[in-house]
């Protein structure tokens, strides 16, 4: 049998913030799922999808930064980048997206298409870290079986969600009302799982995360 090979691209740049250790929770996610194929941590430069046609599975684990042409180019200069990833997606690929996956790439006028779904600066929104319950629904590989995860961690809320995504997790926000944090979406050609859990390495000790985490990508890479 052909051994999978896993990239996790690690934010940086213009795809890295000051909440968020990128490169620590993709080393962590790195461990969860590492016995599902060979897997490689990358970081976000653009030439990190030279080699992508070799990929079973993508992992995205980036977010929003400093966009300075000085320090790691133009929009323009990143032209290559995006239209690489819209078209091995589009084309078949199959793609795990986490957390900020949802507030990244806002340069790449495909990437809510390929990911089904986006975080909306000034609309989207999250209540204060912790302890948190996250609902699973049943019917689907990935959450078959597994009824809630807990886990310390964000409740991103308000997220805009393509109306083709199969929604398969939800939270409530302080008011009761449930906010779609895991789904998976085929509109566009290829396949993909977001889920919005993650932001710290504390999330992804919790057994029932690393358990969606790991049935999250051996559905892809079926």
């Amino acid at each position: 049998m052909t051994t999978k090979r896993i990239l996790i691209l690690a934010g940086r740049g213009r795809y890295e913030d000051p909440w968020h250790d990128h490169a620590a929770t993709s080393h962590v996610v790195a461990g969860i799922i590492g016995d599902l194929g060979e897997v490689e941590v990358r970081g976000l430069f653009r030439d990190a999808l030279d080699d992508l046609d070799s990929v079973d599975l993508l992992v995205v684990n980036s977010g929003s930064g400093r966009r300075d042409p000085g320090f790691d180019g133009s929009d323009d200069d990143w032209l290559a980048f995006h239209a690489r990833l819209a078209g091995w997606a589009r084309a078949g690929g199959a793609v795990l997206g986490l957390h900020q996956a949802a507030n990244t790439f806002y340069d790449a006028p495909d990437w809510s298409a390929v990911l089904g779904g986006r975080w909306v600066p000034g609309e989207s929104m999250h209540p204060p870290i912790g302890q948190a319950r996250f609902e699973l629904a049943q019917g689907h590989p990935v959450t078959e079986g597994l009824d809630a995860v807990e886990a310390f961690d964000e409740r991103y809320c308000r997220l805009q969600v393509a109306p083709a995504t199969r929604i398969l997790g939800t939270t409530p926000d302080d008011d009761g009302a449930e906010q779609s944090i895991l789904w998976v979406n085929d509109a566009h050609g290829g396949r993909s799982v977001y889920s919005a859990l993650g932001h710290d390495a504390r999330s992804y000790a919790s057994a029932g995360h690393q358990q969606l985490l790991r049935r999250s990508a051996s559905w892809l890479l079926a």
